[in-house]
């Protein structure tokens, strides 16, 4: 075997077992695909975790529908945590006031305005108050609703399609106020209720009343 030869017969075996690495690093369990799929947030490709009944017990019903409600909300449905069905947002919130609050499991602040939004909404006075679920599993957040002691209605936006109507910022917690003719305000500058005094004077400054 001449010199020549030799040169390419270490070549090719070289190019070869660099193949073979490659091949056995993206079929390796855990890989840089398995990564992406693991930090990628809940979505609908994913099966969410099924629901445990018991979890919905304690809840406030979701709004019965009315004909109206906010424009940008019309046909726009969700799935009323209560009981599982689907809910039309748009005609939930039809006819009234209402204080609309979009959470997520994974937001700290989140679970610091919870509690205040269900001490606002039982009081007298107080405008009808729908929370919105987003980017986050159904069950995960029965059971955050669960633990903090929260009943009032509230909705899974699994789709997105309530979160994209509302033009919700990536920054959660958010509020909006749904006036009585169907306007939507969101509530401006952004705070994190830590009371429900708070959200009386949040929920009045955006109707244009006295705070």
């Amino acid at each position: 075997m001449s010199v020549r030869e030799f040169r390419r017969e270490i070549q090719w075996t070289l190019v070869v077992l660099v193949l073979a690495v490659l091949a056995a690093v993206a079929l390796w369990p855990g890989g840089s695909g398995d990564i992406g799929s693991r930090a990628a947030p809940p979505g609908p490709e994913r099966a969410a975790p099924p629901v445990d009944p018991a979890l919905r017990t304690g809840l406030e019903p979701c709004p019965s529908p009315s004909p109206g409600g906010p424009e940008r909300l019309a046909g726009v449905t969700g799935t009323c945590l209560a009981d599982g069905a689907p809910a039309d947002v748009g005609a939930a919130l039809a006819g009234r006031p209402a204080l609309i609050n979009v959470w997520a499991t994974w937001c700290a602040p989140c679970r610091t305005e919870l509690p205040a939004l269900q001490d606002y909404a039982h009081r007298p006075g107080a405008i009808p108050v729908l929370g919105v679920q987003v980017r986050s599993d159904e069950a995960d957040g029965l059971e955050l609703l669960r633990s903090l002691g929260v009943r009032f209605p509230n909705v899974h936006d699994p789709e997105g399609a309530v979160r994209q109507a509302l033009r919700v910022p990536n920054a959660l917690p958010a509020s909006f106020v749904v006036t009585a003719e169907g306007e939507i305000r969101r509530i401006d500058p952004p705070e994190v209720f830590e009371s429900g005094d708070a959200v009386d004077a949040a929920v009045r400054r955006t109707l244009g009343g006295r705070s």
